[in-house]
């Protein structure tokens, strides 16, 4: 069948929809970025029309291809799509509320706003390193479940601005280490950013670097619909992941702004936007759809029906179909919550003393085998993160998808977008390593996370001063309270081994958002002698009572200084001071308490309150209402951990003379 006649309609009447709805889309609000949805429609057109599968009846069908708009800026090329091809949610008036407050149209696409969304995006090179991870997610279960039950592909259109990113250099690199076949990047090359010709900051050859990476690349006009058809038909071919550069016009069809920066960020005004019409051939007043596009664009929408009733049969007789639901199922986790709490009820009768992350890779360990949607991994630091299993987790490769360890390399933003990627897609529950310091390399992809509201559990490890002699470069000491800044991201900080697997556990059973766990380099006592309930979860609870009447001081402490807490306490105690240590593993479990949970913690207000950490004390004084805090003020240095918390004044002693001042 022709390309130019697309259901008895021609291509380019097709895409003048998209344009148009686009148009008016951008003009009724007075904001936006037409350019992009203008130049690219005619691809968008015969992606979807012929390639990507789909049914907008059924917009979570596990077997649906993936389609992420990267260049997220232009999101009415997304939403025009999916309320032509008849998606329910997106309404006419979703479209005419393009950018206002409660509608489904955001400015960017937003996950969860509307249906056919798949990601949130707009940080240019977040889509395009989310697209690998739902690559990945997918050759994995398709390992796991065979082509009956998962065979798909993910397609991702690109932006200039996008390959400009650092991150999409750290996710082309990966996906082509993984040979990600059924990953296809669509490159809107328009040569054209806010500020004018893309060569006024970048003269990189894009298919150079795609190819040096070990993609196959592609080329076609991005305004012939039979070139188009041709590039997308050789892509779906490829045994390596492909990019196809889409050479178009920015503002296609704008007399006087297309192909210049003009069409990128702002409407295009009245006049040019009915002398766009006029030159596209669509003489149409505002938001309207011919009766015959509209029709030829639902048929479109429901063209995959018939694939995904074959596909539901397939499932019912699946010999395999319970462990596949109960991957799509992101609350199937109780036999990992089991798992782990076994493990802490073991650990408290053993009181092991280790450093935090050892505790931690021991908590992987014990529920590996019970939750085989976990899929791990670390950014080239797999043997300080600790966080492969011994048993059970072979290397994620191209020869072994069913492998469940990922090797990142030393690419942590591309890590965090990836895994962000896998959560999104399901199936997959993923983690990964690398050390507390570097969290600033990940923190665009876990603010996305927490925004999205998508389970991803970040392992950091070497988490203060006390990691050592690497000194203050990788020293932590304002992370935590900058990731604590971070609304719906849970950070935890476990004081020993059963508070490591009660952290994790509370981190799995988190579906609704990431967590992060804050992880130790140096080893610290046991100090919990019970682990008959889940005391972390609650965020914060007292881990030492006062003796001898009334507390007249309280410690809240967190990780590796609660043992220093604990510490100070016996000796405020024998003194004749009573004193209780609240053990604060989670600031954002412990706001989500009642307020009598609360109030039992905090205790009496005036008592002396001192929260310990080996950070800045930035949100200790509001949540906890301190008398002082012993933390630092200042970066680290290069010295033996003990040296350098006695240099620092992060002691017993010093939380003791802390008291002593106070009282």
């Amino acid at each position: 069948m022709s390309k130019n006649l697309i259901e008895g309609v021609e291509a380019r009447r097709l895409a003048g929809a998209i344009r148009a709805l686009s148009m008016d889309a951008v003009e009724q609000a007075k904001s936006g970025h037409p350019g992009m949805p203008m130049g690219m429609a005619d691809a968008a057109t015969i992606l979807f029309s012929q390639f990507l599968k789909f049914d907008a009846s059924a917009p979570r069908w596990p077997d649906r291809d993936r389609f992420v708009l990267s260049a997220g800026h232009g999101s009415m090329l997304l939403y025009s799509l999916l309320y032509l091809t008849g998606y329910e949610d997106m309404t006419l008036e979703e479209i005419k509320r393009f950018r206002q407050l409660g509608s489904k149209t955001p400015g960017h696409p937003e996950y969860g706003h509307a249906e056919g969304v798949e990601t949130t995006t707009g940080p240019l090179g977040q889509g395009l390193a989310n697209a690998v991870g739902m690559a990945m997610a997918e050759a994995h279960l398709n390992a796991r479940f065979g082509d009956a039950l998962v065979d798909h592909r993910t397609w991702t259109i690109v932006g200039d601005g996008c390959l400009m990113e650092g991150i999409s250099h750290e996710a082309i690199a990966l996906a082509g280490r993984q040979k990600l076949s059924k990953l296809i990047v669509i490159w809107d090359d328009n040569s054209i950013s806010i500020d004018g010709a893309i060569s006024l900051a970048d003269t990189t050859d894009q298919k150079a670097r795609f190819a040096a990476s070990g993609w196959n690349v592609l080329a076609c006009d991005g305004h012939d619909v039979e070139d188009i058809a041709r590039a997308f038909e050789a892509a779906t071919k490829s045994d390596r992941p492909v990019m196809v550069a889409c050479k178009t016009v920015i503002g296609f069809g704008a007399p006087k702004k297309a192909g210049t920066a003009h069409a990128h960020g702002e409407p295009l005004g009245a006049e040019e936007l009915a002398a766009a019409k006029k030159a596209i051939g669509w003489e149409r007043g505002p938001f309207e759809i011919p009766g015959d596009v509209a029709a030829a664009w639902r048929k479109i929408g429901a063209r995959g029906a018939g694939e995904r009733e074959a596909w539901s049969a397939r499932l019912k007789t699946s010999s395999k179909r319970d462990s596949f639901e109960a991957a799509m199922d992101d609350d199937a986790v109780g036999a990992a919550l089991e798992a782990l709490a076994k493990h802490a009820r073991a650990t408290a009768q053993t009181k092991p003393s280790l450093a935090t992350r050892a505790s931690s890779g021991a908590a992987i360990e014990a529920m590996f085998a019970a939750l085989p949607e976990l899929m791990g991994g670390s950014a080239d630091l797999t043997g300080s993160n600790l966080t492969r299993p011994k048993s059970g987790a072979e290397d994620f490769t191209p020869e072994n998808r069913a492998g469940r360890y990922v090797r990142y390399g030393i690419r942590e933003h591309a890590m965090a977008a990836a895994m962000n990627g896998m959560a999104l897609h399901g199936g997959v529950i993923p983690y990964g390593g690398t050390f507390l310091s570097f969290a600033d390399y990940s923190r665009p992809a876990i603010r996305l996370a927490a925004l999205m509201g998508i389970r991803v559990i970040h392992v950091m490890t070497h988490d203060s001063i006390g990691l050592g002699e690497d000194g203050p470069t990788h020293q932590p000491v304002e992370h935590l309270a900058a990731l604590r800044a971070i609304p719906n991201l849970c950070v935890f900080r476990p004081a020993d081994a059963v508070e490591a697997a009660e952290c994790w556990q509370a981190a799995i059973a988190r579906s609704w958002g990431p967590s992060v766990l804050a992880l130790s380099r140096q080893a610290t006592p046991a100090l919990r002698p019970d682990a008959s309930e889940n005391l972390s979860a609650r965020g914060a609870y007292e881990i030492r009572a006062a003796e001898g009447g009334l507390a007249r001081v309280a410690l809240f402490a967190t990780g590796t200084e609660v043992a220093l807490a604990v510490a100070a306490r016996d000796v405020l105690q024998a003194e004749g001071v009573p004193t209780r240590v609240i053990s604060v593993p989670c600031f954002e479990l412990f706001e989500e308490q009642d307020e009598d949970y609360q109030d039992a913690v905090l205790g009496e207000v005036d008592v002396v309150r001192i929260g310990v950490e080996a950070a800045i004390g930035q949100g200790w004084y509001e949540m906890f209402g301190l008398s002082d805090f012993i933390g630092m003020a200042e970066f680290g240095a290069s010295a033996p951990a003990k040296d350098l918390y006695a240099h620092f004044g992060i002691t017993a002693e010093a939380i003791v003379e802390a008291a002593k001042a106070l009282l």
